[in-house]
């Protein structure tokens, strides 16, 4: 996936995509970064519920997320 860039409320957030295996699992967990700079900086980690046993595959599903699913995980997480 390509860096993108979301919405949500008044800030405009980069998301950045990466795979995370924990120990002794076979499957990658996609997991979403998610930032915004400013006067108010943040940064947020997203775990995202689709896994795989290949990184490749995983970050294809990841392509196909639209930046509404993106900015909804975003909301999700930040209650």
């Amino acid at each position: 996936m390509v860096w993108r860039v979301v919405e949500h409320g008044d800030r405009r957030w980069n998301v950045s995509v990466a795979a995370e295996r924990r120990a002794h699992a076979a499957e990658w967990n996609l997991v979403f970064s998610f930032r915004c700079s400013g006067t108010d900086a943040q940064s947020v980690w997203v775990t995202y519920p689709i896994s795989s046993a290949s990184r490749g595959a995983l970050f294809a599903q990841a392509d196909k997320l639209s930046n509404d699913a993106l900015a909804a995980a975003l909301a999700e997480r930040l209650g």
